[in-house]
Protein backbone atom coordinates (compact mmCIF):
# COMPACT_ATOMS: atom_id res chain seq x y z
CA UNK A 1 0.00 0.00 0.00
CA UNK A 2 1.34 3.18 -0.64
CA UNK A 3 0.25 6.85 -0.41
CA UNK A 4 -0.90 9.39 -3.69
CA UNK A 5 -0.59 12.23 -1.65
CA UNK A 6 -3.94 13.86 -0.16
CA UNK A 7 -7.05 15.80 -0.28
CA UNK A 8 -9.15 17.28 2.12
CA UNK A 9 -13.05 16.89 1.59
CA UNK A 10 -13.61 13.59 3.78
CA UNK A 11 -12.72 11.53 6.54
CA UNK A 12 -10.39 8.83 5.73
CA UNK A 13 -10.44 6.74 8.85
CA UNK A 14 -12.55 3.05 9.06
CA UNK A 15 -15.45 5.04 11.55
CA UNK A 16 -15.58 7.76 9.07
CA UNK A 17 -16.65 5.30 6.22
CA UNK A 18 -18.86 3.30 8.69
CA UNK A 19 -21.01 6.53 9.01
CA UNK A 20 -21.83 6.95 5.32
CA UNK A 21 -24.39 4.46 3.77
CA UNK A 22 -23.24 1.76 2.59
CA UNK A 23 -21.88 1.83 -1.07
CA UNK A 24 -22.97 -2.11 -1.49
CA UNK A 25 -26.66 -0.54 -1.76
CA UNK A 26 -26.41 0.16 -4.94
CA UNK A 27 -25.25 -3.29 -5.87
CA UNK A 28 -27.37 -5.70 -8.10
CA UNK A 29 -28.33 -8.49 -6.20
CA UNK A 30 -26.04 -11.70 -5.92
CA UNK A 31 -27.75 -13.80 -3.99
CA UNK A 32 -26.40 -16.84 -5.64
CA UNK A 33 -22.99 -15.51 -4.56
CA UNK A 34 -22.96 -14.03 -1.47
CA UNK A 35 -23.24 -17.00 0.77
CA UNK A 36 -20.01 -18.23 -1.10
CA UNK A 37 -16.65 -18.77 0.63
CA UNK A 38 -14.40 -16.91 -1.58
CA UNK A 39 -10.83 -14.83 -0.84
CA UNK A 40 -9.32 -11.89 -1.51
CA UNK A 41 -5.30 -11.38 -1.86
CA UNK A 42 -3.45 -8.40 -1.60
CA UNK A 43 0.27 -6.90 -0.91
CA UNK A 44 1.68 -5.31 1.60
CA UNK A 45 4.98 -4.34 2.73
CA UNK A 46 6.60 -6.06 6.08
CA UNK A 47 6.55 -2.91 8.00
CA UNK A 48 2.41 -2.95 7.00
CA UNK A 49 2.59 -6.91 8.04
CA UNK A 50 3.51 -6.50 11.37
CA UNK A 51 1.04 -3.28 12.19
CA UNK A 52 -1.70 -5.45 10.52
CA UNK A 53 -0.64 -8.66 13.07
CA UNK A 54 -0.18 -6.42 16.11
CA UNK A 55 2.08 -7.57 19.40
CA UNK A 56 1.49 -11.39 20.18
CA UNK A 57 -0.90 -11.42 16.63
CA UNK A 58 -3.64 -9.58 19.07
CA UNK A 59 -5.17 -7.48 16.18
CA UNK A 60 -5.15 -10.14 13.40
CA UNK A 61 -7.07 -12.14 16.21
CA UNK A 62 -9.64 -8.77 16.77
CA UNK A 63 -9.85 -8.24 13.16
CA UNK A 64 -11.03 -11.98 12.37
CA UNK A 65 -13.50 -11.26 15.17
CA UNK A 66 -15.20 -8.43 14.22
CA UNK A 67 -15.36 -9.16 10.49
CA UNK A 68 -16.05 -13.13 10.76
CA UNK A 69 -13.25 -13.34 7.76
CA UNK A 70 -10.23 -15.27 7.86
CA UNK A 71 -7.30 -13.55 7.63
CA UNK A 72 -3.60 -15.16 6.75
CA UNK A 73 0.01 -13.88 5.50
CA UNK A 74 2.79 -15.18 4.12
CA UNK A 75 5.76 -15.66 6.33
CA UNK A 76 8.06 -12.34 6.74
CA UNK A 77 10.51 -14.08 4.25
CA UNK A 78 7.77 -15.08 1.78
CA UNK A 79 7.69 -12.14 -0.48
CA UNK A 80 5.04 -11.66 -3.89
CA UNK A 81 8.06 -12.53 -7.13
CA UNK A 82 9.38 -9.25 -8.14
CA UNK A 83 8.55 -7.56 -4.81
CA UNK A 84 9.87 -7.10 -1.13
CA UNK A 85 6.23 -7.55 -0.31
CA UNK A 86 4.22 -9.90 1.45
CA UNK A 87 0.95 -11.56 0.74
CA UNK A 88 -2.47 -11.26 2.90
CA UNK A 89 -5.11 -13.34 2.12
CA UNK A 90 -8.65 -12.58 3.47
CA UNK A 91 -11.15 -15.23 3.08
CA UNK A 92 -14.21 -16.17 3.96
CA UNK A 93 -18.21 -14.89 2.71
CA UNK A 94 -18.45 -11.36 0.68
CA UNK A 95 -19.62 -9.14 3.30
CA UNK A 96 -17.33 -10.56 5.90
CA UNK A 97 -14.33 -10.16 3.50
CA UNK A 98 -14.84 -6.68 2.95
CA UNK A 99 -15.53 -5.89 6.83
CA UNK A 100 -12.06 -7.45 7.12
CA UNK A 101 -10.58 -5.14 4.30
CA UNK A 102 -11.81 -2.15 5.40
CA UNK A 103 -10.45 -2.45 9.11
CA UNK A 104 -7.28 -3.18 7.18
CA UNK A 105 -7.03 -0.59 5.22
CA UNK A 106 -8.44 1.82 7.74
CA UNK A 107 -5.59 1.10 10.01
CA UNK A 108 -3.16 1.32 7.77
CA UNK A 109 -4.18 4.96 6.50
CA UNK A 110 -4.82 5.74 9.97
CA UNK A 111 -1.36 4.66 11.23
CA UNK A 112 1.18 5.35 8.25
CA UNK A 113 -0.74 7.69 5.67
CA UNK A 114 -3.13 9.77 7.46
CA UNK A 115 -2.97 13.50 9.01
CA UNK A 116 -4.82 15.93 10.41
CA UNK A 117 -8.13 14.13 9.32
CA UNK A 118 -7.06 14.66 5.78
CA UNK A 119 -8.61 11.54 3.42
CA UNK A 120 -5.62 10.46 1.69
CA UNK A 121 -5.52 8.77 -1.90
CA UNK A 122 -3.58 5.75 -1.71
CA UNK A 123 -2.43 2.40 -3.92
CA UNK A 124 -3.79 -1.27 -3.23
CA UNK A 125 -2.54 -4.29 -5.15
CA UNK A 126 -4.22 -7.23 -5.64
CA UNK A 127 -3.06 -9.94 -6.92
CA UNK A 128 -5.65 -11.91 -9.10
CA UNK A 129 -4.83 -14.96 -11.00
CA UNK A 130 -4.41 -14.49 -14.86
CA UNK A 131 -7.25 -16.22 -16.06
CA UNK A 132 -9.85 -14.47 -14.11
CA UNK A 133 -8.24 -11.04 -15.29
CA UNK A 134 -10.37 -10.92 -18.62
CA UNK A 135 -13.40 -10.89 -16.58
CA UNK A 136 -12.37 -7.95 -14.27
CA UNK A 137 -11.34 -6.16 -18.36
CA UNK A 138 -14.71 -7.47 -20.10
CA UNK A 139 -15.17 -6.48 -23.36
CA UNK A 140 -13.59 -3.92 -24.97
CA UNK A 141 -12.52 -2.48 -21.45
CA UNK A 142 -16.28 -2.08 -20.53
CA UNK A 143 -15.96 -3.60 -17.21
CA UNK A 144 -13.02 -2.17 -16.10
CA UNK A 145 -14.39 1.41 -17.11
CA UNK A 146 -17.61 0.79 -15.59
CA UNK A 147 -15.86 -0.29 -12.25
CA UNK A 148 -13.59 3.50 -12.56
CA UNK A 149 -16.93 5.92 -13.65
CA UNK A 150 -18.89 3.94 -10.63
CA UNK A 151 -16.25 3.58 -7.54
CA UNK A 152 -14.18 6.87 -9.09
CA UNK A 153 -11.03 4.88 -8.07
CA UNK A 154 -8.32 4.23 -10.56
CA UNK A 155 -8.06 0.76 -11.76
CA UNK A 156 -5.43 -0.58 -13.85
CA UNK A 157 -4.15 -4.13 -14.18
CA UNK A 158 -0.28 -4.75 -14.72
CA UNK A 159 0.76 -7.17 -17.31
CA UNK A 160 1.96 -10.51 -16.91
CA UNK A 161 5.39 -11.32 -15.63
CA UNK A 162 7.00 -13.41 -17.46
CA UNK A 163 10.10 -13.36 -15.80
CA UNK A 164 9.11 -15.73 -13.19
CA UNK A 165 8.35 -19.07 -14.56
CA UNK A 166 4.93 -20.48 -12.71
CA UNK A 167 3.70 -17.12 -11.84
CA UNK A 168 -0.03 -17.31 -12.99
CA UNK A 169 -1.01 -14.01 -10.67
CA UNK A 170 -1.06 -10.54 -12.16
CA UNK A 171 -1.65 -7.01 -9.79
CA UNK A 172 -4.72 -5.23 -10.42
CA UNK A 173 -3.91 -1.72 -8.34
CA UNK A 174 -6.79 0.44 -7.17
CA UNK A 175 -5.90 3.78 -6.35
CA UNK A 176 -8.03 6.34 -4.00
CA UNK A 177 -9.52 7.25 -1.16
CA UNK A 178 -10.27 4.51 0.98
CA UNK A 179 -14.41 4.67 -0.05
CA UNK A 180 -13.18 4.53 -3.39
CA UNK A 181 -11.06 1.62 -3.04
CA UNK A 182 -13.90 -0.06 -0.86
CA UNK A 183 -16.14 0.35 -3.47
CA UNK A 184 -14.10 -0.71 -6.13
CA UNK A 185 -12.80 -3.61 -4.61
CA UNK A 186 -16.40 -4.62 -3.77
CA UNK A 187 -17.17 -4.58 -7.39
CA UNK A 188 -13.99 -6.71 -8.65
CA UNK A 189 -14.72 -9.32 -5.68
CA UNK A 190 -18.64 -9.78 -7.03
CA UNK A 191 -16.96 -10.13 -10.18
CA UNK A 192 -14.14 -12.64 -9.19
CA UNK A 193 -17.03 -14.36 -6.79
CA UNK A 194 -18.65 -15.28 -10.63
CA UNK A 195 -15.72 -16.53 -11.80
CA UNK A 196 -16.41 -20.61 -10.85
CA UNK A 197 -11.99 -20.85 -11.66
CA UNK A 198 -11.40 -17.85 -9.04
CA UNK A 199 -13.32 -19.79 -6.45
CA UNK A 200 -12.01 -23.02 -7.16
CA UNK A 201 -8.02 -21.41 -6.75
CA UNK A 202 -8.39 -21.15 -3.35
CA UNK A 203 -5.35 -22.67 -1.83
CA UNK A 204 -2.68 -20.58 0.46
CA UNK A 205 -2.05 -17.33 0.96
CA UNK A 206 1.19 -17.94 -0.35
CA UNK A 207 2.01 -20.71 -3.46
CA UNK A 208 5.07 -19.00 -4.25
CA UNK A 209 7.70 -20.48 -2.03
CA UNK A 210 8.18 -23.11 -4.08
CA UNK A 211 10.63 -20.57 -6.17
CA UNK A 212 13.31 -21.06 -3.46
CA UNK A 213 12.79 -24.87 -2.93
CA UNK A 214 13.19 -25.27 -6.93
CA UNK A 215 15.87 -22.47 -7.66
CA UNK A 216 12.96 -20.41 -9.02
CA UNK A 217 13.18 -17.15 -9.86
CA UNK A 218 14.39 -14.88 -12.89
CA UNK A 219 14.95 -16.70 -16.23
CA UNK A 220 18.47 -17.93 -15.63
CA UNK A 221 18.68 -21.46 -17.31
CA UNK A 222 18.41 -22.58 -13.71
CA UNK A 223 14.54 -24.78 -12.54
CA UNK A 224 12.84 -23.03 -15.34
CA UNK A 225 10.05 -23.66 -17.17
CA UNK A 226 9.87 -24.77 -20.73
CA UNK A 227 6.97 -25.42 -22.86
CA UNK A 228 7.59 -28.19 -24.94
CA UNK A 229 4.80 -28.12 -28.23
CA UNK A 230 5.30 -25.00 -31.04
CA UNK A 231 1.32 -24.89 -31.08
CA UNK A 232 -0.80 -24.45 -28.21
CA UNK A 233 -4.38 -24.19 -27.80
CA UNK A 234 -6.43 -23.73 -24.34
CA UNK A 235 -8.07 -26.94 -24.64
CA UNK A 236 -5.95 -29.20 -26.83
CA UNK A 237 -4.83 -31.67 -24.99
CA UNK A 238 -1.05 -32.47 -26.31
CA UNK A 239 0.04 -29.34 -24.49
CA UNK A 240 3.06 -29.90 -22.78
CA UNK A 241 5.51 -27.95 -20.42
CA UNK A 242 8.53 -29.12 -18.69
CA UNK A 243 9.74 -27.56 -15.18
CA UNK A 244 12.93 -28.14 -12.96
CA UNK A 245 12.43 -29.85 -9.52
CA UNK A 246 15.15 -29.93 -7.27
CA UNK A 247 16.61 -34.09 -7.09
CA UNK A 248 16.06 -34.04 -3.29
CA UNK A 249 12.28 -32.99 -3.97
CA UNK A 250 11.29 -35.56 -6.42
CA UNK A 251 10.19 -37.85 -3.57
CA UNK A 252 7.65 -35.43 -2.39
CA UNK A 253 5.92 -35.05 -6.26
CA UNK A 254 5.83 -38.78 -6.62
CA UNK A 255 5.10 -39.76 -2.92
CA UNK A 256 5.16 -43.21 -1.78
CA UNK A 257 5.01 -45.67 -4.10
CA UNK A 258 3.72 -43.21 -6.52
CA UNK A 259 0.70 -42.38 -4.91
CA UNK A 260 1.70 -38.51 -4.88
CA UNK A 261 1.77 -38.50 -8.82
CA UNK A 262 -1.18 -40.65 -9.51
CA UNK A 263 -3.82 -38.24 -7.21
CA UNK A 264 -1.60 -34.98 -9.03
CA UNK A 265 -2.78 -36.46 -12.51
CA UNK A 266 -5.85 -37.73 -11.62
CA UNK A 267 -7.05 -34.58 -9.53
CA UNK A 268 -5.29 -32.18 -12.70
CA UNK A 269 -6.39 -34.47 -15.73
CA UNK A 270 -2.86 -33.76 -16.81
CA UNK A 271 -0.82 -37.10 -17.64
CA UNK A 272 3.30 -36.30 -15.67
CA UNK A 273 6.57 -38.00 -16.08
CA UNK A 274 9.61 -37.43 -14.24
CA UNK A 275 13.02 -37.71 -15.78
CA UNK A 276 15.45 -40.87 -14.82
CA UNK A 277 17.95 -40.54 -12.32
CA UNK A 278 20.71 -38.80 -13.56
CA UNK A 279 18.70 -37.04 -16.12
CA UNK A 280 18.94 -33.50 -15.47
CA UNK A 281 17.90 -29.90 -16.92
CA UNK A 282 20.85 -28.59 -18.28
CA UNK A 283 23.15 -27.15 -16.07
CA UNK A 284 21.47 -27.99 -13.05
CA UNK A 285 20.91 -30.39 -10.79
CA UNK A 286 17.03 -30.44 -10.99
CA UNK A 287 14.97 -33.65 -12.50
CA UNK A 288 12.74 -32.78 -15.73
CA UNK A 289 8.56 -33.03 -14.75
CA UNK A 290 7.03 -32.63 -17.79
CA UNK A 291 2.87 -32.27 -17.56
CA UNK A 292 0.90 -32.86 -20.86
CA UNK A 293 -2.21 -32.04 -21.34
CA UNK A 294 -4.60 -28.58 -21.69
CA UNK A 295 -3.17 -25.82 -20.25
CA UNK A 296 -5.90 -25.98 -17.56
CA UNK A 297 -4.51 -29.74 -16.33
CA UNK A 298 -1.03 -28.36 -16.65
CA UNK A 299 -1.48 -25.19 -14.27
CA UNK A 300 -3.21 -27.33 -11.92
CA UNK A 301 -0.42 -30.42 -11.81
CA UNK A 302 1.73 -27.29 -11.53
CA UNK A 303 -0.05 -25.83 -8.79
CA UNK A 304 -0.12 -28.75 -6.93
CA UNK A 305 3.12 -29.51 -7.45
CA UNK A 306 4.52 -26.37 -6.31
CA UNK A 307 2.35 -26.88 -3.31
CA UNK A 308 4.32 -30.44 -2.25
CA UNK A 309 7.47 -28.63 -2.65
CA UNK A 310 6.68 -25.35 -0.86
CA UNK A 311 5.65 -27.70 2.42
CA UNK A 312 9.54 -28.67 2.87
CA UNK A 313 10.44 -25.07 1.56
CA UNK A 314 8.70 -23.47 4.67
CA UNK A 315 9.60 -26.10 7.44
Amino acid sequence: MATEGTESNCNSSTEGLQDQSSPRQSLPPHSDHEEEKTYVKFLLSNTEAGSIIGKGGSTITEFQSRSGARVQLSRNFEFFPGTSDRVIMVSGLVDNILKAVELILGKLLDEFYAEDGDDVRSKVRLVVPNSSCGGIIGKGGATIKSFIEDSRAGIKISPQDNNFPGLHDRLVIVTGTLGEQMRAIELILYKLVEDRHYIQSIIAPFPYAVYVGMNYGPPNGIGGRFTNNRYQNKEDRDNSVTIGVADEHIGLVLGRNGRNIMEISQVSGARIKISDRGDFVSGTSDRKVTMTGSQRAIRTAESMIFRKVASVSER
